[in-house]
């Protein structure tokens, strides 16, 4: 099964607050935009996914990221990531009614393209089906086989959420890429322990982190 993935970023000067820690308030939304372009490079190498659609207002990050191959959506909605992500992806299917769609997380700066392959080949077996984040709180990834509704609950306690809406938790190993968001600085240095694509490790190299 191919899959459509959609990526909500929201605009990058309000991005990643709570690294207020780690990042200056002028680094964040180059690290913001770092992140969701090493998502949408690794995304765009996985054999699984068809295309990636990236749900934003942020002229910067609609640019960089459509030349990375990436199709953008503007959030016409405004009205929240949730509204965001069903819109995204009602899109999406206005050309192919029948595709597989996936919301991901823009914060995954340590993708790797296999990992996301194996969580998408896992969720083909249900109608919808989810990914908890690294925390195992949160959600990194929400699938809807052709023919479902996409039916995003992100936001708090989300993986609870999804779990009651009738969504199947995945519960894969080895696929720690796939789970590291990142949000504080201790997400961002098991990030980069994990090993980050090319952007975010050439704006890292500009932030003091411990441990790294």
């Amino acid at each position: 099964m191919q899959w459509t993935l959609v990526i909500p970023l929201k605009p990058l000067a309000r991005a990643k607050s709570r690294l207020a820690d780690t990042a200056a308030d002028g680094l964040r939304p180059g690290l913001a935009l770092a992140f969701a372009q090493d998502t949408v490079a690794a995304a765009l190498a996985a054999a699984a996914v068809r295309d990636v659609a990236v749900v934003t207002d942020d002229a910067l990050a609609g640019r960089e990221l459509a030349a990375l191959g990436a199709r953008i959506v503007p959030d016409e909605p405004a009205g929240g990531l949730n509204a965001a992500l069903a819109y995204a992806a009602t899109t999406v299917r206005v050309s192919r009614p029948e595709s597989a769609v996936a919301a991901l997380n823009a914060d995954l700066p340590a993708l790797r393209p296999t990992e996301l392959s194996r969580v998408l080949d896992a969720a083909a077996e249900f109608p919808r089906a989810f990914l908890p984040d690294a925390a195992a709180i949160g959600t990194t990834l929400l699938a809807a086989a052709p023919g479902q509704e996409l039916r995003p609950a992100f936001g708090t306690d989300s993986r609870a959420r999804h779990r009651a809406s009738g969504a199947v938790e995945l519960r894969l190993t080895a696929v720690d890429s796939v789970r590291q968001d990142v949000d504080t600085g201790e997400d961002l240095r098991a990030a980069l322990a994990l090993g980050v694509g090319s952007h975010t490790a050439a704006v890292s190299a500009r932030l003091l982190i411990p441990g790294q």
